[in-house]
C-alpha cells in the first residue's frame, strides 16, 4: 500500500506533541509531595524496590535500573512473584516505588498490603491520585495524563512515559541530595566510554618532559625538539616552564625572518602558556586544547614544577575525546 510521507510525520508529531505535554502537565502539577518522596528515599538504609505490571512493570524495571547506576541499590520486583517467595528480598529498611496509572490494579494490592505490614513506605505513581493504590501510600506522586498518543486512547503510551519522567525526576533528585558525583557514576560504569572518559587524569596519559630547553638556545636547536616531542618545545629556566614554543611558531618565524636559526628562543617563544595539572580530568584538558587551538599542553604539578606534557593525540587514543 502507498505510505503518504508527510502524514506519517505529522502523526510522528502529534505523539510526541501528546507525550511532551503531559510530561509538562506533571511538572505543573509537582508539589512538596515529591520533596517527601525524595526525603523517603534519602533516609532509607536499605534498598529501593520498584514494581508494576505490563508496560509500568517495564517502566519499573528501567527506573530500578537508574537508580542503581546513580548510587542507590535498587531491585525490581513482580509483584505477582512477591506473593510466591520473591517478598524475601524485602527488607524492613527498604523504601517502595509502585507504578499503577489506574491505581486500581489488584495484582498490586497483594504487594501493597505486605509492605505495608512490614512497614516499607510505599511511593506511588499513579494516573488517580483518588485510588486504592494512592490512598495506603506514604506519597502519591501524579501521574495523570489526558490521553494516550494511541489513536483508541487504550495501548500504555502517554501514561508511561509520564511514569518514568516522574521516576527519572526522584532519581536525579536523590542523587544529588546524596551528593553523588561524576567520579561516583564513573566507577560505576568503569566498562563505558563514559567511565573512561571520567576517570581518566592528565597523569595517566602525559609523558615525562623530552629536551627541554633554556631561553639562550638557539632555534636551530629547538627544530630538534619540536621533532622529538611532537610539536611542542618546553623551555625552562632556574628548574620552571619559562615559555613553549610550537612547530606553529617555527613556522611563522621562518616567514618573517630569513635568519630566524640563530634567534635564541627566549625572543620566540610563549611566555605564558596553558598549561595542565596531573590530577586533572584528561576531558578537561581536551576542553582547554579545544578552546584556545593548541594541540598539546605542558603539565605542572602544585608547586608550578614541570612534571610532564600532554599531547591531543595522547587523549583521543586514551578515550578522553
Amino acid at each position: 500500500m502507498p505510505f503518504d510521507a508527510a502524514a506519517l510525520v505529522e502523526l510522528g508529531r502529534r505523539v510526541l506533541e501528546i507525550e511532551a505535554s503531559a510530561v509538562r502537565g506533571a511538572g505543573a502539577r509537582l508539589d512538596d509531595g515529591f520533596a517527601r518522596a525524595v526525603q523517603l528515599l534519602a533516609n532509607a538504609s536499605g534498598r529501593v524496590i520498584v514494581s508494576g505490571v505490563g508496560k509500568s512493570g517495564l517502566i519499573a524495571r528501567k527506573l530500578a535500573a537508574t537508580f542503581t547506576s546513580t548510587g542507590t541499590a535498587a531491585t525490581f520486583l513482580h509483584p505477582v512473584d512477591s506473593l510466591h517467595g520473591d517478598l524475601g528480598l524485602v527488607g524492613r529498611s527498604d523504601v517502595a516505588i509502585l507504578l499503577s496509572k489506574s491505581g486500581e490494579s489488584e495484582d498490586m494490592f497483594g504487594l501493597a498490603g505486605s509492605l505495608q505490614r512490614m512497614g516499607v513506605p510505599i511511593i506511588a505513581i499513579t494516573g488517580a491520585k483518588q485510588s486504592t493504590l494512592a490512598r495506603v501510600a506514604a506519597v502519591a506522586l501524579d501521574g495523570a495524563v489526558a490521553e494516550e498518543a494511541c489513536p483508541h486512547d487504550l495501548a500504555p503510551t502517554t501514561s508511561t512515559t509520564v511514569a518514568l519522567a516522574l521516576g527519572d525526576a526522584l532519581a536525579v533528585a536523590l542523587l544529588q541530595v546524596k551528593g553523588f558525583r561524576r567520579e561516583d557514576f564513573a566507577a560505576l560504569h568503569p566498562g563505558g566510554t563514559l567511565g573512561r572518559k571520567l576517570l581518566l587524569r592528565v597523569r595517566d596519559v602525559m609523558v615525562h618532559p623530552g629536551h627541554v630547553l633554556g631561553p639562550a638556545a638557539t632555534m636551530r636547536q629547538a627544530v630538534a625538539s619540536l621533532a622529538h616531542d611532537r610539536g611542542l618545545a618546553l623551555v625552562v629556566e632556574n628548574g620552571r616552564l619559562a615559555g613553549v614554543l610550537t612547530t606553529g611558531d617555527l613556522t611563522r618565524m621562518a616567514e618573517r625572518d630569513p635568519g630566524f636559526l640563530e634567534r635564541p628562543v627566549g625572543t620566540v617563544m610563549t611566555r605564558t602558556p596553558k598549561t595542565a595539572a596531573p590530577d586533572e580530568l584528561a576531558a578537561a584538558a581536551v576542553g582547554t586544547m579545544e578552546r584556545h587551538g593548541v594541540i598539546a599542553l605542558p603539565v605542572l604539578d602544585e608547586a608550578g614544577a614541570l612534571v610532564g606534557a600532554v599531547h591531543l593525540h595522547d587523549l583521543m587514543r586514551a578515550g578522553a575525546v
